[in-house]
């Protein structure tokens, strides 16, 4: 099988909008909830959420691009410029035939959805829907239009499988290229789902934490007290490249993909194995393809939503895989970024990225208290980033209907 690597990162996230200020933020342990400003919540369990800072689509489109555009495709074309620009790749002289884009998104265009309904069932029944209503809300769309944007006629699709659905895009491109099907692939997801639909669905399936006076704190995974997880949006790229072509054109290689194991839990609707058995069998399936054991593994950056029983299940499915391993660092990001459904994955492999090629790990925060049964059992930092090796670390996605996800990077060597 083909060696792959990451050669290029692009980031939209509530705690920064880039990868340089989000991995900064990551390690000083921002927090990125506050009030949601993008609605009127009076009514609303859950008052606050992760939203971008200091985002002006205006800045990035112009006005026929906004009208064509859903924000979770905008997000999309903003993170993926970030990536190519980041990747120096000139695409003009590669065959764009053998490069493609694998694209997540776990809603799509919701906004638009709902505002465009909304609209209809107000009126007096005329459908008077926009052209580009269709085209807005499809979850594929985005990865249509980044490869319209630079000309790419490789594989070109958008898995969907929850907020497992970015590390499932990554998986699905490490394989692509791996198997001798594409020489680079532009891959990650978006997501752009703050608005009333989503934050009242999953309010009303008691997902969301309602701790409204203190949102910048509420995710606090692993924590007895939590009680829910936090709303965010964003996108995350990576762009995904076979090692020879890489080198070929003088890339810089920011770490190797080694490992990507998926499965499902097979028990519930919603909710987790409470045993974590879907999480075991990912896991164990991208340490296998890695060919390394479970006690050779730095770094472990998990689901970690913050719901009371997804924590639990998961840290009892890491026990499994794992042991008792206080030499494994562990961490739950959406306790700064937010829960960013369907893109969660990607911003959250990027941080992998990023500890394995800096030897940085970023902490949780807003957790006062470790599970008792699992204090000892794992390092957990909490608050600000810790140093130490990273060779191998890997990410956690779970999504609703009982999807898994998980990744596995190495640090680069030639």
């Amino acid at each position: 099988m083909r060696r792959v690597v990451v050669t290029g990162m692009g980031a939209l996230t509530p705690i920064g909008n880039n990868v340089e200020e989000y991995w900064n933020a990551l390690l000083e342990g921002k927090n990125g909830g506050a009030n949601i400003t993008s609605f009127d919540t009076s009514k609303f369990k859950t008052k606050f959420a992760c939203e971008l800072k200091g985002y002006d689509e205006k800045e990035h489109f112009n006005r026929k691009e906004i009208k064509t555009y859903d924000k979770f495709t905008q997000y999309a074309l903003v993170s993926v410029k970030q990536a190519v620009e980041d990747s120096e790749v000139d695409f003009d002289t590669l065959n764009k035939d053998r490069i493609g884009v694998i694209w997540g998104s776990g809603n799509g265009g919701i906004q638009t959805f709902q505002d465009q309904v909304k609209e209809y069932a107000e009126g007096d029944g005329t459908p008077r829907f926009s052209p580009f209503f269709i085209p807005r809300i499809l979850v594929d769309i985005a990865a249509g239009v980044i490869s319209m944007r630079y000309g790419l006629r490789g594989v070109n699709y958008c898995p969907v499988s929850a907020c497992a659905t970015s590390t499932t895009a990554m998986i699905d491109a490490f394989n692509y290229i791996k198997w001798n099907k594409a020489d680079m692939i532009i891959t990650g997801g978006s997501e752009a789902a703050i608005n009333e639909a989503t934050i009242g669905g999953f309010g009303s399936a008691k997902a969301l934490s309602t701790n409204n006076d203190h949102p910048a704190t509420a995710s606090k995974p692993f924590d007895p007290n939590r009680d829910g997880f936090v709303m965010g949006e964003g996108a995350g790229a990576l762009i995904l490249e076979e090692y020879e072509h890489a080198k070929a054109r003088g890339a810089k290689i920011y770490a190797e993909v080694v490992g990507g194991g998926m499965a499902a839990d097979a028990y519930h609707l919603t909710g987790t194995h409470p045993q974590g058995d879907g999480a075991v069998l990912g896991m164990s399936l991208a340490l296998e393809e890695a060919e390394i054991k479970a006690t050779d593994l730095d770094y472990l950056n998990m689901h970690a939503t913050s719901t009371p029983l997804g924590d639990i299940s998961e840290l009892i499915a890491a026990k499994r895989v794992f042991g008792e391993n206080p030499s494994l660092t562990i961490s739950g990001t959406k306790s700064m970024t937010g829960h960013l459904l369907g893109a969660a994955g990607a911003v959250e492999g990027i941080a992998c990225v990023k500890a394995v090629q800096t030897n940085m790990v970023p902490p949780t925060t807003n957790t006062e208290n470790i599970e008792e049964e699992y204090k000892d059992a794992f390092d957990f930092p909490l608050n600000k980033g810790i140093e130490r090796d990273v060779k191998y670390a890997m990410s956690n996605t779970f999504g609703f209907g009982g999807h898994i996800a998980s990744i596995l990077l190495k640090k680069f060597e030639e």
